[in-house]
């Protein structure tokens, strides 16, 4: 079975097996969830409540990762880049 970017960056960033709270794999798996959300909300304009829940998963990331500037800049500075996200 193929895995997928994703999969693999969740992988990669595991602190330890079964990793889960990381401040990285959250970042990875939000990213994750707002890819899908995204893609939803793309043929459905008008599902305002999945738009709202979107808007919550991408302040909750914006979080997490000026948290992670903060303890970690080279950390941060690689997962940016290996998720593609803006600064």
């Amino acid at each position: 079975m193929a895995k997928t970017k994703i999969e693999k960056l969740k992988t990669k960033y595991q602190v330890h097996k079964g990793d889960t709270g990381s401040t990285q794999i959250q970042v990875v798996g939000l990213t994750e969830k707002i890819l899908e959300l995204s893609k939803h909300l793309r043929g459905h304009k008008k599902d305002f409540d999945s738009r709202v829940g979107l808007l919550k998963m991408i302040s909750k990331r914006r979080r997490l990762l000026n948290y992670l500037h903060t303890e970690d800049e080279a950390q941060y500075d690689k997962l940016v880049k290996d998720l593609g996200l803006r600064k």
